[in-house]
């Protein structure tokens, strides 16, 4: 009896320790898990909350948003001046990131709470500078890019219709809130030059022309009929549905949004004469700093402007000794170069492009065979003064089967430049790579947030680096049958890189360092340019686009010093195509993330 009391008891204590055990178990699980479920709130949160007060950024980043709970009315967003310029909200996030430990994360997300946490941490640094953005540049501002985004909205559905015309009706409220804007930038001293000004004048009257509005011709006409006509292809509409909507749309355009450009047209009129800086950032109260700020956020890399010159300064030592010695093998291209292209047409240019890249870059990470739908298309000739040479619109991150490359054909590109066009806007670049790194998020799980975490010197820096290789591919096109042309393929590769390299060193010296015209044109005319209107264009671009270059040039120039690090790294199991790879599935990302990354990897795949 005493015997079978012994044994229940230890029986009975057993139970208990197990039961301790499995509480305390559980108890450690759920306080290890409960980060990660922490975290994925928070970013889960401030996706639906980044996209859901703006419809065209929702649009272009979702093709079916209600799969996220994303179903509102269309909302363009209005400008509203904040004391603080959003300090609080990021300090508020920044605080409950601080709160969770990302240690507790698994390694993906533990990335992205790294990347979030400095891409926060920069904002915040920026909301010191509210009034120093420039949203309707003469280059690149919401005038010329708000028609483009309309030009190409998609429609999948009649929701999407319904949400384009409300956009359409809402044009004037959104510049109401930028001219609103733009008045208190005058206040504070910091409006455009009047040079600046009067370009944004024009571009408004030439953008919104009446003559072709009137007529019903405009582009933003014939865009939304031609969607409508493959709606109804589609059997999605009829014709009495179709009629509605190109009254609807005719009517928004004319009585909406040429009113809302002409308002801009008159606001930038009156505004004439505010400005008092005809130069760069320098000569505003902290614009240096302001600038410092810039460069980091536009490049992503973490170095001191005075490590980034340093590194400019050697690229362009390097290339132009490369340049003159190539020159001097090849003294030929200097009285007639010889530039014979086999392809002329784009979509044979694509596929070549394909065909090239195989052995240097790795297919798409699908099960299946996956390959991207690539339409090219022509730049509008409204649209031609104030578009790039060529750009890539980004698909929906849901969707991303079809993808569309603009050409602008305004200054006829040769068959050269449209081949390495082609390859920086498609093949290896933006499209495949923006196609590879959402696939691979997609199968990972990669938190949403990390589509909208922007990063302009991977992006653009990718594209410059993929455009460089493709000069070799040309090369090989025409190696045997025409070797002068792949020499002055060469030559063009390294001048082309001496242009950005100089122009991103010039951007320093009149944003950072004060450079005057004068002084710019001096630097300009030792490398022969000596139009003087050449030089006064080159110097006004740079200052109504502070950083643009230098998120290019700097951008590659890191991915080649990034590419350095992985050789010195994997020595003798150094591989081209494994390095892309590495960069591809890390997907876009600020260069000390990516270098911090390549070492942390490189240290689990040795053990």
């Amino acid at each position: 009896m005493f015997l079978k009391k012994k044994i229940f008891q230890k029986q009975w204590s057993f139970y208990i320790a197990l039961f301790l055990f499995l509480i305390l178990s559980i108890s450690a699980l759920y306080l290890l898990t409960n980060d990660s479920r922490k975290f994925r709130k928070l970013s889960e949160t401030l996706f639906v909350s980044e996209l859901s007060s703006n419809t065209l950024s929702l649009h272009y980043t979702l093709a079916y948003p209600e799969n996220y709970g994303l179903n509102s009315e269309a909302i363009l967003p209005f400008y509203q001046f904040e004391e603080d310029n959003g300090k609080s909200d990021l300090q508020t996030t920044l605080d409950r990131l601080s709160q969770i430990s990302p240690k507790h994360l698994n390694e993906n997300d533990a990335y992205t709470y790294k990347l979030l946490v400095r891409y926060l941490n920069l904002r915040l640094k920026g909301s010191d500078y509210a009034f120093f953005s420039e949203p309707l540049s003469p280059s690149s501002g919401m005038q010329s890019g708000l028609p483009i985004l309309l030009a190409d909205y998609t429609f999948r559905n009649t929701k999407d219709v319904e949400d384009y015309l409300r956009i359409l009706d809402q044009t004037d409220t959104y510049f109401d809130g930028l001219i609103q804007y733009e008045n208190q930038k005058a206040s504070q001293g910091l409006f455009m030059s009047d040079t600046s000004a009067e370009k944004i004048v024009s571009q408004c009257s030439y953008i919104m022309d009446k003559n072709a509005l009137s007529s019903g011709e405009h582009f933003l006409h014939v865009t939304f009929e031609e969607r409508l006509n493959e709606m109804l292809k589609k059997g999605l509409i009829d014709e009495n549905q179709k009629s509605k909507w190109l009254s609807e749309n005719d009517r928004l355009l004319t009585t909406v949004m040429e009113p809302a450009y002409e308002k801009v047209s008159d606001a930038f009129t009156l505004l004439q004469g505010s400005g008092n800086n005809n130069m760069g950032l320098y000569y505003y109260p902290d614009g240096s700093s302001y600038y410092e700020y810039l460069l980091a956020s536009t490049t992503g890399s973490p170095r001191s402007i005075k490590d980034i010159k340093s590194m400019l300064f050697q690229d362009f030592q390097q290339n132009y000794s490369a340049l003159l010695a190539f020159l001097g093998q090849y003294p030929e291209l200097l009285s007639d170069p010889i530039s014979a292209f086999p392809y002329s047409d784009p979509e044979e240019m694509i596929k070549d492009l394909q065909n090239r890249m195989s052995s240097d870059f790795p297919s798409f990470p699908v099960e299946e065979d996956f390959t991207p739908a690539c339409t090219i298309k022509s730049v509008s000739p409204a649209m031609e003064n104030y578009c790039s040479p060529a750009y890539y619109l980004t698909p929906p991150i849901d969707d991303m089967s079809n993808n569309i490359i603009y050409i602008n054909h305004k200054n006829s590109p040769d068959a050269l430049t449209l081949y390495t066009t082609l390859a920086h806007e498609g093949y290896p670049g933006h499209l495949y790579q923006t196609v590879y790194s959402q696939l691979h998020m997609n199968q990972q799980n990669t938190s949403a947030i990390r589509y909208l975490l922007h990063y302009g010197g991977y992006v653009e820096g990718w594209a410059l680096y993929v455009e460089n290789l493709s000069y070799y591919y040309a090369q090989m096109l025409v190696k045997e049958s025409a070797p002068s042309s792949a020499a002055w393929f060469e030559a063009c590769r390294l001048n082309r890189n001496l242009q950005l390299c100089l122009f991103s060193l010039i951007d320093i010296a009149i944003h950072y360092e004060g450079a005057t015209p004068s002084q710019v044109k001096a630097i300009l005319k030792q490398i022969g340019i000596n139009d003087p209107n050449s030089a006064s264009a080159v110097y006004q671009y740079i200052v109504e686009e502070p950083t643009t270059y230098p998120k290019y040039y700097v951008g590659f120039l890191e991915f080649l010093s990034l590419k350095k690090e992985a050789q010195d790294l994997w020595g003798e199991e150094f591989d081209l195509k494994r390095f892309h790879e590495f960069v591809l599935e890390t997907g876009p990302s600020d260069f000390q993330s990516l270098s911090e990354q390549l070492h942390s990897s490189s240290i689990i795949s040795s053990r």
